[in-house]
């Protein structure tokens, strides 16, 4: 998975000029980059305002081209749209630092929702083993009465019908559970990248607030 860089820069400010808010953009390179002020080159591609906890309090989307500002209903979706991302990821935040300390906790928790599904899975994968035991039970008993010339039993036939029909609805099931588990880690790989936003933004707050300066990347 590519993940951004995320670059701090850092500004040299004095107690008294540190603001309120700070800004996080893309920079030429794609790199996430928070900082007291966006430079006005990068200004047109959008930013989230962000406050003294890391927290989005509003999204400013992209400068639209003359053509796009003519079309108004166009405008109203970029504005609905900005807002709609803006409570997402207050939300998306809010929960994060509700129920985290740290990226070792996230990650405590995403150790603790793959083994949970490995439990699921294994339960499944033994029941197809069990599934596929038994149909080949029945297709031996089959194949045994045609041999000795008589037709295989209706209770037989349907016995197997029943038992292939839950081996596909098994094997679906165990496909879905693999799926979730490749899920579940993407989704806990950006819920560790953005815990580490806010706290690197937390950081440089505090670092100015003391005099610091420098540069800091991640």
């Amino acid at each position: 998975m590519f993940k951004p860089l995320i670059i701090i820069a850092v500004v040299a400010l004095s107690q008294a000029t540190i603001a309120d808010n700070l800004y996080r953009y893309k920079n030429e390179a794609g790199g996430t980059v928070v900082d007291w002020q966006v430079p006005v080159e990068f200004i047109a591609k959008g930013y989230e305002i962000l406050d003294g906890n890391g927290t989005v309090v509003e999204i400013v989307p992209r400068q639209l081209t003359v053509e796009e500002m003519n079309d108004l209903d166009l405008v109203a979706k970029v504005k609905q749209d900005a807002v709609a991302e803006k409570q997402r990821l207050a939300e998306w935040d809010r929960q994060l630092l509700l129920r985290y300390s740290t990226v070792d906790d996230i990650e405590a928790a995403h150790q603790r929702a793959l083994c949970e599904l490995k439990i699921r899975l294994s339960i499944l994968t033994s029941n197809q083993r069990s599934l596929k035991a038994r149909l080949e039970s029945y297709l031996a008993r089959v194949a045994e009465a045609e041999r000795r010339g008589r037709e295989a039993g209706d209770a037989d036939l349907n016995s197997i019908a029943a038992i292939r029909r839950e081996i596909e609805t098994n094997a679906k099931a165990i496909s879905e559970r693999r799926l979730q588990s490749d899920a579940v880690t993407a989704s806990f790989q950006q819920d560790k990248e953005r815990f580490a936003q806010i706290q690197d933004v937390v950081l440089l707050r505090r670092s100015l607030s003391r005099g610091g300066s420098g540069p800091k990347s991640r």
